[in-house]
């Protein structure tokens, strides 16, 4: 048995919180039931409380509002509209229940359902919000009368989405400490540790061991001039930066990530992933082929997956497949392509756009933790290598002073 924190409606739209013991979620979705509620959010405490400790990183709600709100929100949606509740109605509950970097969003969705706009064209006009694949999903629910039933594959898509993307954050978190802490431990090493040895030798009449005298002059070329290496290296940042706002520029890079060694290969998986898990969730959803190809194109991030969609848009315009432009532009592993092609065929298209989905986000997953399983020890080994060479080199000095006559 274990507690589950939930937060539930009853039919007259009043929200009631607590928590309650259960063997699983479904334990508790069916005990409120049988209470008269709508069950609206039910996670473990710790998760709840985890969302309540996100720190927003901007100041403006528009910037604040982040993957796990947006699921909670459509989650919340889809449980009152099952509940049989006129829309304005939930959006006026869920106005409540946002917390407040969502809320404004959701009172302006209220305010123009009100005024009789369509709820897509209110998500619409929120698009650093909303994302253009959200509001087409919602915008083919309204049109077939299914917007319960398309919340539902959004709920999916974005439990999915973002259940892979913690997985890679928290596979690469242990890497990215390391590589810091090495990096700032070198950065004391060679800029306080190194100069202080220097004081000791300054006097010494005798040449030094070649190996500590490179370490002293790069710690006292560091110590002096470190600063300029630092505006170069943030003048490169920004300067590839505004580079890569060049559209072509930015293809050509998109292009050699790509074709990288190992990570090219694991960011062609998540790509691959991500197009089938987006193309699954607008079929699903009701928008026709053509509009989410176009809706896929606009959310990937990398132009050269991008253009590869363009070009799948142009054929099946034209009334061909889709797996030939797409095995053109070689960006997609072959496996995904066989299982596109099959699903062509047999007209199963969304269950196998959903299975290639599936396979690679498992694939993703097992590739970062292999990467991340050989990167630990290569990285230890590196910090220690160097730390190792930096000290003998040092002590290898102070003796050679012992070797002086007085």
């Amino acid at each position: 048995m274990a507690f589950f924190q939930y937060r539930a409606a009853d039919h007259a739209g009043k929200i009631i919180e607590g928590v309650m013991e259960a063997e699983a979620e479904r334990g508790v979705v069916s005990r409120l039931h049988e209470l008269g509620f709508v069950p609206l959010r039910i996670a473990a405490p710790d998760e709840i409380t985890r969302t309540k400790l996100q720190i927003p990183w901007a100041l403006s709600f528009r910037k604040k509002v982040t993957q796990q709100q947006i699921l909670h929100f459509t989650q919340e949606l889809n449980a009152l509209l099952g509940a049989g509740l006129p829309l304005d109605r939930n959006l006026s509950i869920l106005a409540n229940l946002a917390e407040k970097d969502f809320q404004q969003v959701v009172r302006l969705l209220l305010e123009g359902v009100r005024a009789g706009k369509s709820l897509a064209a209110c998500m619409a006009e929120h698009p650093e919000v909303f994302p253009k694949l959200y509001v087409n999903m919602v915008r083919a629910g309204e049109s077939g009368g299914i917007l319960e039933g398309v919340l539902r594959h959004l709920v999916e898509y974005l439990e999915r989405s973002l259940q892979l993307k913690e997985d890679i954050q928290s596979a690469l978190t242990y890497p990215v400490l390391l590589v810091t802490a090495s990096g700032l431990s070198l950065t004391i090493l060679f800029i306080y540790v190194i100069p202080k040895f220097s004081l000791i030798f300054k006097d010494v009449n005798q040449a030094l061991p070649w190996m500590a005298k490179i370490l002293i002059d790069f710690s006292y070329g560091l110590s002096r001039y470190g600063w300029i290496a630092l505006l170069l290296l943030i003048g490169g940042f920004f300067g590839g930066a505004f580079y890569l706002r060049n559209p072509e520029a930015r293809l050509q890079w998109d292009s050699w990530r790509l074709n990288l060694w190992v990570l090219g290969d694991l960011l062609r998986k998540l790509e691959a992933a991500r197009f089938a898990r987006t193309l699954a969730a607008l079929l699903k959803g009701g928008v026709p082929l053509l509009e989410a190809l176009g809706t896929v194109q606009g959310v990937v991030g990398n132009r050269q997956v991008a253009r590869a969609i363009g070009q799948v848009q142009s054929r099946v315009r034209e009334g061909k497949g889709m797996v030939g432009p797409l095995a053109e532009s070689g960006v997609f592993p072959d496996l995904a392509l066989q299982m596109i092609a099959v699903g062509e065929e047999t007209g199963r298209l969304e269950g196998m756009l959903a299975n290639v989905a599936d396979y690679y986000d498992q694939e993703v997953k097992r590739a970062t933790k292999r990467l991340t399983s050989l990167l630990e020890p290569v990285l230890i080994l590196g910090m220690g290598l160097v730390i190792g060479v930096v000290v003998i080199s040092m002590l290898t000095a102070i003796f050679s002073i012992n070797d002086l006559p007085f």
